[in-house]
């Protein structure tokens, strides 16, 4: 019965002693310093369009709860307005290609420089 008795004060010292240096009670400048929260260190690249091997080589940092919503939050929108740009830029050369094929081919030239003008036979579809 005494050997219990001791290990139980035994136990209440030692946890009363963890208790006051996580708390700050032991030596020190007080309470244990907050970790910095871990940053996002290889973002897209500012300086050129960013490339698959940059979405593919991007990783964002663990938080509390998940991933930190501002790291997200801003490679979300870079990736959304660099393709958005993409697309506008895709849409202008659309354009700028169908028109000339809009025109139709042109007439075909001889080797004289004279254009050849085919005439239609008759039961073909023009």
């Amino acid at each position: 019965m005494v050997m219990f008795l001791f290990l139980v004060v035994a136990l209440a010292v030692v946890v009363g002693a963890v208790t006051l240096a996580v708390v700050g009670g032991g030596e020190g400048e007080g309470p244990l310093p907050e970790a910095a929260p871990e940053r996002l260190r290889d973002a897209l690249p500012e300086d050129r369009p960013v490339a698959r091997t940059d979405v593919d080589a991007l990783r964002f940092p663990l938080a509390v709860r998940g991933y930190r919503m501002e790291d997200v939050d801003d490679a979300l929108n870079r990736l959304a307005a660099e393709l958005a740009e993409r697309d506008a830029r895709i849409a202008d050369l659309e354009t700028a290609l169908a028109g000339p094929r809009a025109a139709g081919p042109a007439a075909p030239e001889d080797h004289h420089g004279h254009v050849s003008v085919q005439k239609p036979v008759p039961g073909e579809p023009q």
